[in-house]
């Protein structure tokens, strides 16, 4: 039954379950797009669409390389876990979409621009890294940088967005002097009714001592900026605070913010606010909060959304030149190496090894899915036959804290093996050493080579676990738990929420090869 054109939508905050964080949000006529942040994971800088603000579909990917970078492409045993891109900023000006990120790793800034958001993407790259930089256009057309972290600079670039303007304008518009855990920083700058904002994400030590939203305001670039706090909430999840992310109006001429909220180890995720304007200040929430369900009216109320998440048969036609395109849903975990993997004429994705590891986080051409809360899991079929001694396929809860569930080859024989690795809430924010292995908690001789797997994920408010199973025959209707519940843990060592990864690395001798059947993905979603 066709939904009327008066309709609106309810969905209950935070409006997606699952890890995408730094939203920069835009309405280009009936349609909202957001970017948010992608990391390591390629392709890269992940726009969304929305008719409505809370239900959403990946629309296209940016980029799908850094270009000559050997960390990205973890060639040896360094990686870009924890970098890449960051904090895209998403505009539309003039007929064209541009979407710009600093690259920690790098230390340069990218702008791309293109006619449809699908692409293509037209990449320009600058020799600075602007911290969390908002790009802004202002009515004069001249174009300008806002960045920075404590300090918040503006600078302006060249017309063509390929440099700063030497000698052009440059100030710093505010400065933060308090005690902090995080500085001002997450800039999105915007001129609405002729006044100048800049909203900004702030986290003092005193107080609520957990992320707020932030807004400075003034009539000129000229002037002094002034203001504060607009938003201290977190919509009562474990003192976690809402903010950082832009602002839109609708198309009915009510304006909302997406911001995110640090949610566990499933990651940062975004939330839907509405804003206010009050003797043209913003006025953010109801009564200074974040409303746990908000409706929003639909620009197309008909109109069906592509699930963020996808189950795969891993059957695909090729494209010209042989090449394959996964669904949208699919990141690899860095940059993949082409000639290691394909799609298999009847179906199903074959992974070689080409290089040599000591553990998961350093395989080339894992595959991964956003998990979401509260409770998601996937299963896949694992054909190890092509692996070599020392080898290890199988399906992994993707993060510094990993556990992975493999078929390993010794001697010529097959065993599943359960692989941990393992961190406490004390040290959660410290990195890991990718370099080192995990610990073996479970061993168990296979008779077969083929074998079905998998993982159940409960992030229910903080519980962060995940749980393995597996079935000793694929046509088997009972799932054997093997091992205890891993604790999983978001760090800033990866920097990103957990997901879950079909991957195959070699720790002794690189060319075997595993191929992954049938991937089944089930969500669980309950009022949060």
């Amino acid at each position: 039954m066709a939904k009327t054109e008066k309709e609106t939508y309810k969905k209950y905050n935070p409006i997606i379950k699952a890890d995408y964080p730094d939203p920069d949000v835009i309405r280009v006529e009936d349609t909202y797009y957001m970017v948010c942040t992608t990391m390591h994971f390629l392709p890269g800088a992940v726009i969304l669409r929305s008719y409505d603000l809370v239900n959403w579909e990946i629309a296209s990917y940016v980029f799908d390389s850094f270009g000559d970078n050997e960390e990205a492409k973890i060639t040896y045993e360094h990686s870009a876990y924890g970098c890449g891109m960051w904090a895209g900023c998403l505009r539309y000006h003039k007929g064209h979409f541009y979407v710009s990120f600093g690259a920690k790793k790098t230390e340069k800034t990218y702008i791309f621009s293109a006619v449809n958001i699908e692409g293509p993407w037209e990449r320009r790259c600058i020799d600075n890294y602007f911290h969390d930089a908002s790009l802004f256009f202002d009515d004069d057309d001249r174009v300008y940088l806002v960045y920075g972290n404590t300090e918040i600079w503006i600078r302006e670039l060249l017309p063509d967005l390929s440099g700063v303007m030497p000698e052009g304008y440059e100030r710093m518009l505010i400065k933060d002097t308090e005690d902090v855990i995080v500085g001002y920083e997450g800039s999105h700058f915007y001129k609405i009714n002729g006044r100048y904002y800049l909203f900004l994400i702030h986290w003092p030590r005193t107080g609520t001592a957990r992320r707020t939203q932030v807004c400075f305001f003034s009539d000129s670039l000229d002037s002094e900026f002034t203001g504060g706090t607009v938003l201290d909430d977190d919509i009562g999840f474990l003192n976690c605070g809402v903010a950082q992310g832009g602002i839109v109006e609708a198309a009915d001429g009510h304006w909302y913010s997406i911001l995110f909220q640090d949610h566990g180890a499933v990651g940062r995720v975004p939330v839907l606010v509405p804003v206010y304007w009050k003797e043209g200040q913003p006025v953010f929430g109801e009564n200074g909060k974040v409303p746990s369900e908000i409706s929003v009216a639909s620009n197309r109320p008909s109109y069906e959304y592509e699930p963020l998440y996808t189950s795969d048969d891993f059957i695909y036609h090729p494209e010209p030149g042989g090449t394959f395109r996964l669904k949208k849903q699919w990141q690899w975990n860095h940059e993949p190496e082409a000639k290691l993997w394909t799609i298999l004429e009847d179906g199903g994705l074959r992974i070689t090894t080409g290089k040599l590891s000591t553990n998961v986080t350093q395989a080339v051409n894992t595959l991964t899915q956003r998990l979401m809360f509260p409770y998601s899991g996937v299963e896949v079929t694992v054909d190890a036959e092509g692996l070599q001694d020392g080898d290890y396929a199988g399906l992994c809860a993707l993060q510094g804290c990993y556990g992975m569930l493999a078929v390993t080859r010794e001697l010529g024989r097959y065993y599943l093996v359960l692989i941990q690795r393992h961190k406490t809430e004390k040290d959660r924010f410290m990195g890991c050493c990718d370099y080192l292995p995990g610990t073996v908690t479970e061993k168990i001789m296979l008779t077969d080579s083929r074998i079905r797997l998998k993982l159940e994920a409960n992030f229910d408010n903080g519980t962060d676990t995940v749980e393995f199973y597996y079935k000793k025959s694929i046509d088997e209707a009972n799932w054997i738990h093997i091992g205890e519940k891993h604790r999983l843990f978001f760090g800033l060592d990866h920097f990103t929420g957990c997901r879950c990864g079909l991957a195959v690395y070699a720790t002794k001798k690189i060319g075997g090869f595993a191929d992954f059947y049938q991937f089944d993905y089930v969500w669980r979603e309950l009022r949060c």
